[in-house]
């Protein structure tokens, strides 16, 4: 293609990638396949990156995101970011609303808006482009967060239509949906790390990753409620909202004006039962003056506006029999109390089993047998008992302690110096870790072996497997033996068994099941060691020196690796013919220019992405590091880099190099 025929090729998906993502993020009206979506960006994402000259900052390809994060810079807020003062009942709302009578004293509207469970975030567009995404911070000054805001696609990139503000801000509250944190949750479970506490947590955390290209796998929405600045087309902040719908924002549906305090109250008393159908968190209402004449005569506290509020919901809770408490084992060992409880009606649903999460939550709370509980929805979603109704504990009852030995195999319990949960160190002997071993060395992003959860649990209690590698030595005779397995189905499971061994190494790696290997550490374990045995032989120092791999990552790797029986189980599963090292397409280099040579990389490039700069470091022979040590070799300097890592390499005399002299490195 001609330079003028890919012009106009790039300006066209951009403008059709642009329409789809707000038809789908924001008008939740898709009008093509996810399938085509994904052609297109990736058509686009090509072009891009072969044609340089037709860089946009504000393309739609942004949206898969980069690693030009980068450190956090401090932003201080031209319009302070207050906090709401919060009410619990009806009469502490009727005060707010004599107070604001007294202080105006004419007609007034208010505008009545749900109190949204999020990340608060402040987006300034100049010229009708997103130029910066700051959060809340201390209300004074915040995060600079724009890259990955930019990768949450119901956030607009450039605005529609006409008649906004040169330059204004808009806020709003970045979330996870209800049904899209499960989901997240789950993905987590089955790699074995930590889940979120709460789609609040999980939004917050998210937001202060340093690569935005994991932001842009987490399902991240937005809605934004308010507008501030010079030049807003309205006098209301109702019609402001309104209009904001049209730029392209996604504006809240549930937006209620109210002359009246009793309008307020059945604006309250609706939502506090049609909230529970929504597919995100609310914990309240926020009720609002909609005059922004008004807003700036009512003025603010040092602390809050005088012309907003908030209306908290109670969280629903229920009380019930506490009819006992069991210990399960997960397969990384780690051993959760969960009360079993009196069938009770909350939420919407029946609540009959809540997490008592660890022994410090147990002894926090003194349950005791027979107890009656309160029990609530934490965050709406996972059942928790929050407190015990002493006052009808029977004299007589006995408290229930954690247990000291595992309920499965029987062995002491040990408990780390930094860790809440305690586990069942008989990583080779407790059959529900082994179980969860093999169930998760099955799963769809390790092996993709097609066996159900009851196949592993019946293969086990047949003894036909004792650990994953046996999976490899089953036969079609053992199978047509066993109950439910007719000859298709046996041969379904060879089949995939076969299949699986074909998997890439950095899906292998992620099926071992090391502790705090997720799916995303295996792969930068797998491209940076090249081999199990690489990795396996890797001391602490070169393992840390790995982009985003911690002290614990490190110690758990090295823990995994001195073991006879691990090292045992990967001698037969390459014996079984997986795939133990990248393969020569994957692992090839360009040239060995950079051996032996490390790089740390701060700050954004103007030819290539962070992303494509490490990918060049390493097809040479180079290795990144995620910090500046004594054993760097260079500082690669970008534009807007960190301070303390340059601090760092002029203390350490570490050598600074350009882009341009790093690419004449490689030349």
């Amino acid at each position: 293609m001609e330079k003028k025929a890919i012009k106009e090729r790039i300006e066209y998906l951009r403008k059709m990638l642009d329409e789809h993502n707000y038809l789908y993020y924001v008008k939740a009206q898709p009008q093509i396949s996810d399938f085509d979506y994904d052609n297109f960006m990736s058509e686009l994402t090509k072009l891009e990156k072969e044609n340089p000259e037709f860089h946009d900052e504000f393309s739609p390809s942004l949206r898969v995101g980069s690693d030009l994060t980068g450190e956090f810079t401090q932003v201080y807020h031209k319009y302070p970011m207050l906090s709401l003062e919060n009410s619990y009942s009806r009469e502490e709302l009727a005060e707010f609303d004599n107070r604001v009578k007294k202080l105006i004293n004419e007609p007034f509207e208010y505008i009545c808006e749900l109190k949204y469970d999020g990340v608060a975030i402040s987006l300034t567009y100049i010229g009708g482009k997103l130029i910066r995404a700051v959060t809340r911070g201390d209300g004074e000054k915040g995060d600079d967060v724009t890259f990955n805001v930019k990768t949450i696609r119901s956030i607009p990139l450039k605005l529609r239509g006409t008649g906004f503000p040169e330059t204004f801000e808009i806020r709003g509250e970045i979330f996870i949906p209800a049904d899209k944190f499960d989901k997240m949750n789950r993905e987590r479970e089955e790699a074995g790390e930590v889940l979120f506490a709460n789609p609040r947590n999980a939004a917050a955390g998210t937001l202060k990753l340093q690569d935005s290209k994991l932001v842009a796998k987490r399902p991240l929405d937005c809605f934004l409620y308010f507008l501030a600045g010079e030049g807003l087309p309205y006098n209301t902040h109702y019609q402001n909202l309104l209009k904001a719908k049209e730029w392209g924002f996604k504006i809240p549906d549930v937006l209620q004006p109210a002359s009246s305090l009793q309008e307020v109250y059945y604006f309250i008393d609706k939502w506090e039962t049609e909230r529970k159908k929504l597919l995100y968190n609310t914990d309240g209402i926020v009720v609002k003056v909609n005059s922004l004449e008004q807003q700036r005569r009512l003025g603010y506290t040092a602390k809050i506006p005088r012309w907003a509020i908030a209306y908290k919901y109670k969280a629903e809770q229920a009380s019930t029999k506490l009819k006992s408490i069991s210990f399960q084992v997960g397969r990384t060992g780690a051993v959760t109390p969960v009360a079993n409880l009196a069938p009770v009606q909350l939420a919407g649903t029946v609540v009959k089993r809540a997490s008592l999460h660890n022994a410090d939550q147990m002894a926090l709370l003194d349950i005791h047998e027979d107890d009656t509980v309160f029990v609530e929805k934490g965050g709406e979603i996972i059942p928790k008992i929050t407190g015990v109704d002493t006052k009808l504990r029977k004299p007589e009852a006995k408290e229930i302690r954690f247990i000291t030995h595992c309920p499965e195999c029987g062995s002491v319990l040990q408990r780390n110096q930094d860790e809440a949960a305690h586990y069942c160190p008989n990583i080779n002997g407790c059959p529900p870790q082994i179980k969860g071993r093999i169930e998760h060395f099955i799963s769809r992003k390790a092996m993709d072996i097609n066996a159900a959860e009851a196949t592993i649990d019946q293969l086990f209690r047949h003894k036909l497997i004792k650990d994953v590698t046996d999976l490899y030595k089953l036969e079609f005779i053992q199978l047509v033996m066993l109950e439910r397995f007719a000859e298709k189905s046996a041969n379904n499971l060879l089949r995939s068994i076969e299949d699986s061994k074909k998997v890439p190494f950095s899906r292998v790696l992620f099926a071992l099941g090391i502790r705090y290997v997720g799916e995303t550490v295996a792969k930068k374990l797998a491209n940076y060691f090249i081999s199990i045995d690489a990795l396996a032989n890797a001391t602490f120092d070169e393992l840390t020196e790995v982009n985003e791999i911690g002290e614990r990552i490190a110690k758990s790797i090295i823990s995994y690796f001195n073991s006879p029986e691990n090292i045992e189980i990967i001698n037969k599963l390459k014996e079984a013919g997986l795939r133990m090292k990248l393969d020569e397409e994957s692992s090839k280099r360009e040239s060995h220019k950079l051996n032996g040579k490390s790089f740390v990389i701060s700050g954004t490039y103007s030819k290539y992405s962070r992303d494509e700069m490490k990918k060049l470091i390493e097809i040479h022979g180079g290795r990144i590091l995620s910090s500046v040590t004594s054993n760097t070799d260079f500082l690669l300097a970008g534009m807007n880099m960190g301070p303390e890592k340059l601090k760092k390499a002029e203390k350490l005399q570490i050598k600074i190099i350009s882009e341009e002299e790093f690419l004449e490195m490689i030349r």
